[in-house]
Parts: structure tokens; sequence; C-alpha cells
């Protein structure tokens, strides 16, 4: 029997190997999970879902996902620091960070569910302003270095256009419409209305739950959201809302429920990115679990 055909084998296998190692290598470390009060999943870029450990790495292109009791808080490149609520989802979409480059700072999330307390870092106040950016459904936060929570309630019901700039259009044209419909969602010239005029209205909210939307806090600092309704700045101790992409945000006159409650050990400080601290489950390292 010929050995040029294991021969091939063994250098293909060779080349895979190396190109998988490849990949790790330029993967880039966004920040690291410093505080954990339960179960904290990452999908990664290559789909595989894993269970995170406090010294876990995030990095750009993983989705978070915390379970019901899960408050999880990660320190990122820049000093900044995300703690995630229970039962949220957050994307780093973006995530560059050089010291010696701060033309190229990039910072740039997406949240889809629950809520977040942001403390911004050095992305955004050492050149460019714009470089931080927080995406949901129903408008884009800018910040102006400040500190504040954000929460997105999706609706369960989905019939307005808050949710258009993450595939509802799409959405919308398969359950309403035809060929022609998927060609205007695809040329960007799709108009929903007449399709969301087809579904039922919402059911009401039992006792004083929050309506769907975006909710804001600014704890310290400057924070804008914009939308195609149009755009509005808040500052430290106001409260803003958004219901869809297309109506403008507003400022509150009082909380309108928001509650954010991690654990007394997320508020400590951290003096050295990549510290574990106490109050927290699990070592630091690698994670070793996976869930396809």
């Amino acid at each position: 029997m010929s050995k040029k055909p294991i021969a091939i084998k063994l250098l293909h296998l060779a080349l895979l190997a190396a190109a998988c190692l490849l990949g790790q290598a330029h993967a880039q470390t966004a920040g690291q999970v410093i505080n954990l009060s339960g179960p904290l999943f990452a999908i990664k870029g290559d789909g595989v879902k894993r269970v995170m450990s406090v010294g876990s790495e995030v990095e750009a292109g993983d989705t978070l996902i915390t379970e019901a009791k899960t408050y999880a808080r990660i320190r990122f490149a820049d000093a900044s620091e995300v703690t995630l609520r229970p039962e949220s989802r957050l994307t780093v979409e973006g995530f560059t960070f050089k010291q010696q480059e701060p033309a190229r700072d990039n910072a740039v999330f997406k949240l889809f569910k629950g809520a977040m307390r942001t403390v911004t870092g050095l992305v955004g106040k050492r050149g460019n302003q714009d470089a931080y950016k927080l995406n949901t459904p129903t408008a884009t936060i800018g910040i102006r270095g400040t500190q504040f929570i954000a929460e997105y309630i999706p609706d369960e019901n989905t019939r307005e256009v808050a949710h258009l700039p993450y595939g509802m259009p799409l959405l919308a044209a398969l359950t309403f419409g035809t060929e022609d419909t998927l060609s205007d969602v695809s040329s960007g010239l799709f108009d929903v209305q007449p399709l969301l005029a087809q579904a039922p209205p919402p059911p009401p909210r039992p006792g004083n739950a929050m309506a769907p939307g975006l909710y804001v806090h600014v704890i310290d600092g400057l924070i804008h959201l914009t939308n195609a309704g149009g755009s509005q700045n808040f500052s430290a101790g106001q409260f803003g809302f958004t219901p869809s992409f297309r109506q403008p945000p507003v400022i509150l006159p009082n909380n309108p429920g928001l509650q954010f409650s991690p654990p007394p050990a997320f508020n400590n400080p951290i003096n050295q990115p990549g510290s574990n601290q106490s109050g927290s489950q699990g070592g630091s390292g690698a994670v070793s679990c996976e869930v396809r």
C-alpha cells in the first residue's frame, strides 16, 4: 500500500491544526469576567456555546447570556466595565483598543434583551468621541464619558418597528408577504407599516409592568439616544425612554421602574485588569466546558 495518501492526509491535518491555532492567536481579547453570581454563557464566533467562569476571556464577536439569577461583571481592556443583569443578552460587536493608537479605538455593543450597567473607560475619551456605541432595537446610545444603566424590554408580540434593524422586516415579510416583499426588504425599500397593520395588538400589561422599549438612567456624565424618530441628550440623574425605532427618545419625570441590584462584591473597585475578586463563582483560567 502506498504511503503517499497517508502522508497527504497527515499534511492536511497539520494544516487544519495550524489554521485553528492561527485563528485563536488572532482572536482579539476584549475583556475578562471578574464577578459572577450564577451561570454565564458565551456564544463564540464559531457558534460554540461555552460556560464562562471568573477569569474567562471575552472576545470581540461574543454574545453573552446571563441566566435567571446571574449578575455578571466584565472588565475590558480600556478599563471600562459592563455589568449584566439576570436574563440579559449582549453582543460585543467590535472592540479595538491599543494604548499607542487612540485613533483606532472602537467599542460597539448590542443589547438584545435585559439590562446592563456601564462604566466607560478610555474608548471615547482620548480620541474619537463616537468610538463607543451601544446599539439596541429601538435606538443607538452614544456617550461622553459616563456611567449609565440601559434596559431593553422586547415586545413579545413584536408588531412595531422597534425591531426592524435586526431582521423584523424579513420576519414580517415571511409571515405576511410575498417574493416581491422579500425583494423590497433586501433592497432597503421595504415599508413594514402595511404588514404591521395586520398583526394583532399586544395584550394589556399586568399591574405596573414596564412597557416594551428602551429605558436609560444616567448615573454620571452624559449620553445621547438616536433613532429614526430623533435624538435626545440625557444628563446625570435623568431617566429616558423610547418605545420604538421610529419614535423619538423622551425624558421621563421619574424612575419608571428600573431595578439594578448586583451583589455587594460587584461594586468593589478593580485595581488591576484581569484580577479575580471575591464573591464570584468558579476559578480563573480558560473555560473547558462547551455546550454545542
